[in-house]
């Protein structure tokens, strides 16, 4: 099989891509040039996309014995991943801008492009497993827990599904991609991982946002409409933040105020107790779906209990649905999944989770298989029984 393989410059892509070749593939090496300045992508481990980068990759290829090409993504990048982040900011939600990366820049145009060049299929460094099912590809967590990145390539779908191949999903931890690098001299073992937004090297999101959207000084209030502070500006907040909010007037039972909402037609941060954080129901728009069918078993649930109770999540029942809200978020048990008129996937909880920001992916699991993924909209509180603390 002809397979492109991306190579980031990291030691993950250059082991997956060096298991392709392995496999018995035909593999050709491509760089994403993601940055239109290349030279200030980089701040000690954080970012990625730099000169560095691109160097280490081509001396990837060049051991692994594959061709090897750079393309210029730097403007598809800014406009699917860079502005979408900007915008979802300013419309008061909290993006994860890699699950965009993966989208529109990994998972479309890239798949797009080897397409039409011949190749059959796209290979990343990915933590995740791809899976031969009976009813055709599954999208599976990775082996590892600490590593696995399911989560973000959910949203892919069936199709690009169908035309990518996951090396790193049955590696069973980063220590060993690492031995596997150092093994076949790949010049990359001990380089470390990029972490964070990696088009913001330095890490101050709040700064970024600033110098995209200005300041927009507004009021702090709780949940009556009392002011209680001032902000420069709303989109500097997400749900379930605690720090940074300097409301100089404590709460009446001295308790901490989280942030509950931001409002950008009114430039206001709501603010109140740790308890109104909790929420049972998930509403999210535009679904992706991996499978033909989802069903909530009901009896498998209540066996299995309401929570993972800590258990490893290779050892979830099949038969139970759950839901991860967050990158590396612990994964929630699910009662209920029904689309709503509208379109929405509205997704009930066995137990309240808390801090469920709007713009951020709620993906659906059963056992280990992704079986679909939404953008969430609002989450809310349903049932009546009162919430402790």
């Amino acid at each position: 099989m002809r397979v492109l393989a991306a190579l980031s410059g990291g030691v993950d892509s250059a082991v997956a891509a060096a298991l392709a070749v392995e496999a018995g593939h035909d593999v050709t090496g491509v760089h994403m040039a993601l940055s239109a300045e290349p030279a200030a992508c980089r701040v000690g481990s954080r970012g990625c996309c730099s000169v560095e980068d691109s160097a280490d990759a081509a001396r990837a290829a060049e051991i692994i014995g594959i061709p090897f090409y750079v393309w210029d993504l730097a403007e598809e990048f800014e406009q699917t991943v860079i502005e979408d982040f900007v915008r979802e900011y300013r419309a008061g939600h909290t993006p994860n801008p890699c699950v965009r990366c993966n989208e529109f820049v990994k998972f479309r145009e890239l798949a797009e492009r080897a397409q039409a060049l011949g190749f059959d299929a796209v290979c990343t460094g990915h933590y995740a497993r791809r899976v031969d099912g009976p009813g055709g590809p599954e999208l599976h967590r990775g082996y590892d827990e600490l590593k696995d990145q399911s989560y973000v390539l959910a949203i892919m779908g069936r199709e690009e599904l169908s035309r990518v191949v996951l090396p790193l999903g049955e590696a069973p931890n980063k220590a060993w991609v690492r031995a596997e690098a150092e093994r076949r001299g790949l010049g990359v073992s001990n380089k470390p991982d990029s972490y964070d937004i990696c088009f913001i090297p330095d890490g101050d999101t709040s700064g970024f946002l600033r110098s995209h959207l200005g300041e927009e000084p507004g009021q702090i209030v709780d949940v009556e409409g009392n002011v209680l502070g001032e902000h420069t500006g709303y989109y500097q907040f997400t749900v379930g933040q605690r720090k940074g909010l300097r409301i100089e007037r404590p709460a009446d039972d001295g308790k901490p105020r989280y942030v509950l909402e931001t409002r950008p037609e009114t430039n206001q941060v709501v603010v109140g107790a740790s308890t109104l954080l909790s929420v049972d129901t998930i509403f999210g728009m535009d679904p992706v779906w991996l499978v033909d069918d989802l069903t909530v078993d009901e009896a498998a649930t209540a066996s299995f209990g309401s929570t993972l109770g800590g258990r490893a999540l290779a050892d979830v029942d099949p038969a139970v649905i759950t839901v991860q809200t967050r990158a590396h978020g612990t994964p929630a048990v699910v009662t209920e999944v029904s689309m709503q008129p509208d379109g929405q996937v509205r997704v009930h909880l066995a137990e309240p989770v808390r801090a469920i920001a709007a713009g951020q992916s709620l993906v659906l699991y059963r056992g280990t298989q992704v079986v679909g993924e939404a953008t969430i909209t609002r989450a809310v509180r349903e049932a009546a029984q009162p919430i402790s603390a």
